[in-house]
């Protein structure tokens, strides 16, 4: 039997296809609402404290899933007050500033958790997985209260967006989050609502 080969359009070889449309509300998560998931991880358990730290990192830092379980007390000054940023998926390393509430949960982590190589890791002193990263975030959202299931990702995204709110930059966003394509980053410009503060007056 003859095989027959199908040609690909020239757009097909060459780029992915559309993302799916996502099922969620919102694709990020409010302050507010990251706050209470932080107190709300810090209740239950043997490990409030570590997963209390997981959600603010997360979202000060927009660390992704693979960053963050990845990361090495190596990568943190806490003396100084930085944190090197490794980032995934071809991203740009930087170097963030630790403000107090990252270097109070730092430090309270390393006293719960010494000699250990990795920032996160679990009772059996292993890096945490990617998979339970998710599983502490969907649980710290529904403790919180909040009427959706939440997704790690979901505080990437808030990151963004907070700073967009705040009137940074977008190039500095940019380098914040890592991103090569600037394309990545406006979209958080976009949603700022500090754009439009001053069309209305009264």
């Amino acid at each position: 039997m003859l095989q027959t080969t199908v040609q690909l359009p020239f757009s097909a070889k060459f780029f992915p296809p559309p993302k799916k449309p996502s099922t969620r509300e919102r694709e990020y998560l409010r302050s507010s609402e990251i706050n209470a998931m932080i107190r709300a991880a810090k209740k239950v358990g043997r490990h409030g404290i570590r997963d209390g730290a997981i959600i603010l990192l997360m979202f000060r830092h927009g660390l992704r899933t693979a960053e963050l379980v990845a990361l090495k007390w190596t990568q943190i000054d806490l003396a100084g007050g930085y944190i090197e940023v490794h980032r995934v998926k071809h991203g740009r390393d930087s170097i963030h500033p630790l403000r107090s509430p990252e270097l109070r949960a730092l430090r309270a982590l390393q006293r719960d958790y010494a000699d250990m190589s990795y920032v996160f890791v679990s009772e059996r002193k292993a890096p945490l997985s990617t998979r339970s990263i998710r599983h502490i975030i969907a649980r710290a959202g529904e403790l919180a209260g909040l009427p959706f299931q939440v997704h790690p990702h979901q505080l990437r995204h808030a990151c963004g967006y907070y700073l967009a709110a705040q009137g940074h930059d977008t190039r500095a966003i940019q380098d914040y989050l890592g991103h090569k394509n600037i394309h990545h980053t406006v979209c958080y410009t976009q949603m700022s609502p500090q754009r439009f503060e001053n069309f209305w007056m009264d």
